[in-house]
């Protein structure tokens, strides 16, 4: 019978769901027919897979050929089937054995010449191969990275005929051996490079502590993009899991991974003129926009009042869930999203609002409308609001020698260890229960933030983050329980933004 089965995987979000490719070779007009729900780039294989085969001295059967790509109401998209439909193409005309293709899985595009090109998405494709313990063939190209998925049995190969000499067992294809991934030391931007500012600095190692979202507000030149890009400095590289599961995504996205600082976590700064779709991502084929790039790191909004109001909405839902869900009319795909959000605004569209140095120029009207930019339930989900001033000009002629990122980040994995030690997660992940174990409070402090919560007019969300960030200052000062003087410098991060919008 001239059937075969060839096992590869498509791409669905961050998943790499099984496909079978059957191919059947039956008398008839000389027709390659491809089903399976492909989209156009699968079509396109048939042209591809022909010429590869020719040019590769292999006889292309002049019958009626049917591939399948199953399961059937899968979408598949992308040139990755390529490899896996020219040898079950070989293998139902009888020119490879059929029995050598058992425990293998291949993906790879062909070049008309018979070479393979690497395709995008595999370090998925790579661990769900290592978790059936299946072996993998693939461009050289694409070794490196599936190599991240810890699978011993990876196989790359240049070309078709070094595949099929593999498969016939006549000079076998060498298992790839990975140099060890030294981790360089990559050069960041350090924060005793910024001079005064205490008050910011100390707002930046709770966020960092507690994986707390936060708010700069201030004059141009303050210091704002300076402390948000300085984040990244103090926070605890990525564990195995977290730097595989990022990794993922930025293979999915295509984009190039940095494999020597693959554990660093990212930090992303879209423009403000970025789509909703750029920003939470979407398409056809869905693919991760930056919240997901930002995942176990940093998103950074500069000037956020000039994103667009829609596109900040879209927000919302993974700032409190950790995860985007991207449904389209025939398909759905689920992206981790877990990014804390730093954000940084001035005051007022001329900038100088409350500023000492330069007198605001912007009616009460306009400064209305520039916060109305920001809807209410959008800031309810900021953890913490700063005022960011500018340091006396006397201070710069000091010489002042502030903490280096080194030691502060030391601190921040410190606070980290004790709450995964403690509660299994970080504080702004604590709900329900957890949360009310955790940020249990005196009575005399009940009555102060009840005070707190009339005078500010707090929602019962922004009532449970005040908790959370008290948790984490106490968590810094390694007190069991929340006392007073966290909870109030906790309350002081909260109001801000709130209170100037209704002038």
């Amino acid at each position: 019978m001239s059937l075969a089965v060839v096992q590869t995987r498509a791409s669905t979000g961050i998943k790499a769901p099984t496909v079978s490719v059957e191919v059947h070779i039956s008398n008839g007009l000389p027709r390659l027919s491809i089903v399976g729900l492909p989209e156009a780039t699968v079509k396109e294989s048939r042209d591809r897979v022909r010429s590869a085969l020719l040019n590769s001295r292999f006889d292309f059967p002049i019958r009626r050929i049917t591939v399948s790509l199953a399961p059937a109401d899968l979408p598949k998209q992308g040139s990755r089937f390529d490899l896996a439909i020219a040898l079950g193409i070989l293998a139902a005309s009888k020119q490879i054995p059929s029995d050598a293709l058992e425990n293998y899985e291949f993906i790879g595009e062909l070049a008309l010449s018979g070479e393979l090109r690497p395709v995008s998405g595999v370090l998925p494709f790579a661990l769900e191969a290592h978790r059936v313990k299946h072996k993998i063939i693939l461009p050289s190209e694409n070794a490196l990275e599936a190599s991240l998925s810890r699978n011993g049995n990876i196989f790359p190969a240049k070309d078709i005929l070094q595949i099929c000499a593999h498969l016939h067992g006549k000079e076998q294809l060498i298992p790839y051996a990975p140099d060890i991934i030294s981790s360089k030391i990559k050069i960041l931007a350090d924060f005793s490079e910024i001079h005064g500012q205490s008050h910011a600095k100390r707002a930046m190692e709770i966020a960092a502590s507690g994986n707390h979202s936060l708010l700069l507000r201030g004059p141009p030149g303050t210091g704002k993009t300076m402390l948000a890009t300085r984040l990244i400095g103090i926070l605890p590289a990525l564990n195995d899991d977290e730097a595989l599961e990022l990794a993922a995504i930025r293979s999915i996205a295509g984009k190039t991974l940095e494999l020597h600082n693959w554990k660093l976590p990212p930090f992303r700064a879209p423009h403000h003129t970025a789509s909703s779709v750029a920003l939470v991502g979407g398409g056809s084929p869905p693919r991760p926009g930056e919240i997901s790039l930002a995942h176990q790191g940093v998103l950074f909004l500069d000037e956020l009042p000039e994103f667009d109001r829609k596109v900040l909405e879209s927000l919302r839902e993974p700032l409190e869930s950790g995860i985007i869900t991207i449904s389209r009319a025939a398909r759905q795909a689920e992206f981790p999203a877990k990014f804390q959000l730093i954000a940084a605004m001035n005051p007022c569209p001329c900038g100088y609002f409350g500023s000492i140095v330069q007198s605001c120029k912007c009616s009460t009207e306009h400064i209305q409308r520039y916060y109305r930019k920001l809807s209410g339930p959008f800031l309810d989900r900021i953890d913490m609001q700063i005022e960011v001033t500018l340091p006396s000009k006397n201070f710069f002629l000091k010489k002042i020698r502030s903490e280096d990122s080194e030691t502060i980040r030391l601190r921040v994995q410190k606070t980290r260890d004790k709450q995964l030690r403690c509660r299994g997660k970080l504080n702004n992940s604590l709900l329900g229960k957890a949360l009310k174990d955790a940020c249990k409070i005196s009575e005399n402090d009940q009555e102060l933030l009840g005070t707190a919560f009339e005078k500010f007019r707090l929602s019962a969300r922004a009532y449970h983050r005040v908790l959370r960030v008290a948790r984490t200052i106490a968590d810094m000062n390694d007190f069991e329980k929340i006392e007073t003087p966290h909870l109030m410098e906790a309350l002081s991060y909260r109001p801000t933004i709130l209170n100037i919008k209704q002038i």
